[in-house]
């Protein structure tokens, strides 16, 4: 018989999301089947993309402020002819013109040279609006739940970073074309932005005819598991797709405490940061330490300066 006493573990599960689910769906599930009220997802999912998904269930909530900041690289397929009100396969035909076969002969004997600058373009864009169907909050509603209303959205534009933008091909299909390629991006970019931007620059109008999430962090789609796999190991008594959270916070600098740091992080109390060579040089305000015994995370910590002195103070105890 399997431990099942999820609720008081620090839990990661790498779920792979089908198409159709919200994410706050897959949450639904997985609580279900732990028999838990404690699951949050890091980073939404529109509910026609699929992939990476990364669940905390348990004790395990408590890491998800650390991977707020996570880069994510997604595969997608844009079509060019079409736009839409949701700029993606689900919404409302609302415009755009499909290339004639003059103009489609011309894109191809360029090698779809205008629509790779345009791809090459978004890669340098600094700030992108969220479309008007997102899950963005303005004044406490979703801005997807104003427009089905008919209420004007109004959203402002925030800071984004492309990384890289691969063309894997572009294919004629039914008398246009679509592009299959793959973006790594800061949080907070809408690729359905990308390909509504990139369809306006060509000329043609586009939306994402599918999208899948691949990366996540540190974390990857070949190590997640879709709802129906964990539902079925479940049933065989197999917890393989249960991960420690603590792996949330793998990429941030150690600090090792002795058995009376531990002791005095435990009860709440400050450190004096001299001990730690590591940080004793110079430190940066908003870094955060894990700080470690024995192998476990005690805390996530950080420095401040109070009356000339530097302290170790708790950002959130973990232990």
């Amino acid at each position: 018989m399997v431990d099942n006493d999820f609720e008081g573990k620090n839990i990661l599960i790498l779920l792979d999301k089908d198409s159709g689910m919200t994410s706050f769906a897959c949450d639904s599930k997985i609580k279900r089947l732990l028999h838990t009220k404690k699951v949050g997802h890091l980073g939404t999912l529109d509910p026609f993309a699929t992939g990476l998904l990364p669940l905390c269930v348990g004790k395990g909530l408590r890491y998800i402020r650390f991977a707020d900041d996570y880069d994510k690289t997604y595969e997608c397929v844009c079509v060019f002819g079409k736009t839409t009100d949701t700029l993606d396969i689900e919404g409302e035909v609302t415009g755009g013109k499909m290339p004639t076969a003059d103009e489609l002969k011309e894109l191809i004997d360029s090698d779809f040279k205008i629509v790779r600058d345009a791809f090459e373009k978004m890669t340098k864009i600094t700030s992108q609006v969220p479309p008007k169907y997102s899950a963005k909050k303005i004044n406490g509603k979703k801005a997807y739940e104003l427009a089905r209303e008919g209420k004007e959205v109004e959203l402002k534009p925030h800071p984004v970073t492309i990384y890289s933008i691969d063309i894997k091909s572009i294919d004629v299909v039914d008398e246009t074309f679509e592009v299959d390629f793959v973006i790594s991006c800061s949080k907070g970019t809408y690729i359905r932005t990308i390909c509504d931007d990139v369809g306006r620059e060509v000329g043609f109008g586009a939306y994402a005819k599918s999208l899948r999430r691949v990366k996540c962090g540190p974390f990857d789609i070949s190590d997640a598991y879709t709802v129906d796999a964990v539902e079925k190991m479940l049933e065989d008594e197999d917890l393989s797709f249960i991960k420690d959270a603590s792996m949330i916070v793998d990429d941030m600098p150690e600090l090792k405490l002795n058995e009376v740091q531990t002791s005095m992080v435990k009860c709440g109390k400050k450190l004096d940061v001299r001990p730690f060579k590591e940080i004793t040089s110079s430190h940066a305000s908003d870094t955060f330490y894990k700080a470690t015994f024995n192998g476990e995370v005690i805390a996530v910590m950080y420095v401040s300066e109070e009356d000339g002195y530097k302290r170790l103070r708790i950002e959130r105890m973990l232990a």
